[in-house]
């Protein structure tokens, strides 16, 4: 308890979901100096899927197209653009058919957020959404056919100033190649592509193609409650939790994606039986919000919102922490995690023995 600089009580009224897994609780949230606080070791292994990121040009001040890739297998589709013209505009998602036979696409999970602004608050509903209820369909393209990935896309106009954020996961047998557009609102997408040419990227170059879109986090030990050690798991930060490499397709190059924005993590989170355990998320770069998932047998309340109260924290550093509920050490739990658009990273799983 060295770590420990001060109790603060806290009392959440959000409500209470049995005995073995709490949302609401008389909880002593403890303030911690986050710099001196132990890491709990963990290991970082790839689940696989490909992730194609679109983040580059954020401001989008003309029409054209903004990435592009030939994929196949699990596929993850994370885009985040601004409407940074004059125009109303709006954002389509083509797939063409490369492969000899009739392609047939699963669309797993499908979450569209905006056009909104503020941009925290888009990047927030959005992840709430993609952790929430399956919107999942499917449809099939033959061989050098084009289909939109989401019909839904073309009938979205975008106002300048407003940000959308989408995140569709989705499989397909064949080679397909996406690509990602904005164009004016009038124009129908599919013919447009023929002849639209590739946006240059801004000097962020959040824009590529990655290997390993799944990541799980396994602790080297189960944590022991009755030990009394506060520690911490960290996400996102490029030394801990490294980012992750891929190539821009559009130009050959080498990008980094900064943030890790399109990962999604599951962290598992191994007990000894016999305490009580609380966590907590300390956003540890800034401006936060975004939403967590919370796997575990008992628990009806997920995702939950980070911060819950209101729409973004991180500002008073070290100091904002969202609680994420108390659980039965030695029940299955684990957490679900993607670094949400808009938002600053790393942040901090923190681990507390609940007294």
């Amino acid at each position: 308890m060295n770590f420990v600089s001060k109790l603060v009580l806290v009392i959440l009224l959000t409500g209470i979901l049995g005995s073995s897994a709490t949302a609401v609780a008389l909880t002593i949230t403890p303030g911690l100096n986050l710099d001196r606080l132990p890491e709990w070791e963990v290991t970082a292994s790839s689940r696989g899927g490909t992730l194609l990121l679109s983040d580059s040009p954020e401001m989008v001040r003309g029409n054209g197209i903004l990435y592009q890739d030939t994929v196949s297998g699990f596929v993850r589709l994370f885009f985040y653009h601004v409407n940074a013209s004059r125009d109303v505009k709006k954002i389509a998602v083509l797939l063409k058919n490369q492969g000899e036979h009739t392609a047939q696409v699963i669309v797993r999970q499908a979450t569209l957020g905006g056009p909104g602004n503020p941009w925290l608050k888009v990047g927030k509903e959005t992840q709430s959404a993609y952790f929430g209820e399956k919107q999942a369909y499917r449809f099939s393209i033959p061989p050098a056919g084009v289909m939109p990935l989401a019909a839904s896309l073309e009938e979205t106009a975008i106002v300048p100033n407003m940000l959308v954020n989408g995140i569709y996961d989705f499989e397909v047998d064949q080679p397909v190649t996406v690509t990602v557009m904005m164009l004016p609102v009038t124009e129908s997408s599919i013919p447009y592509a023929r002849t639209a040419t590739v946006l240059a990227a801004d000097e962020c170059h959040l824009r590529g193609t990655f290997a390993g879109a799944n990541r799980q986090i396994t602790p080297v030990r189960d944590y022991d409650p009755a030990a009394g050690e506060i520690t911490g798991i960290t996400l996102a930060d490029n030394e801990i939790d490294p980012y992750v490499t891929g190539i821009d397709a559009t130009d050959g190059s080498a990008v980094l994606n900064y943030g890790n924005y399109g990962i999604v993590y599951e962290i598992l989170l191994p007990a000894k039986p016999g305490g009580k355990v609380s966590y907590y998320l300390a956003p540890l770069g800034g401006s936060y919000a975004g939403a967590v998932g919370i796997n575990h047998p008992e628990v009806n309340w997920s995702p939950v919102s980070t911060p819950r109260d209101r729409l973004y924290f991180g500002d008073n550093y070290k100091q904002d922490w969202e609680f994420l509920g108390t659980y039965d050490s030695g029940d299955p739990l684990s957490f679900t995690f993607s670094p949400p658009g808009a938002s600053n990273l790393p942040v901090k799983i923190v681990i507390v023995p609940h007294y």
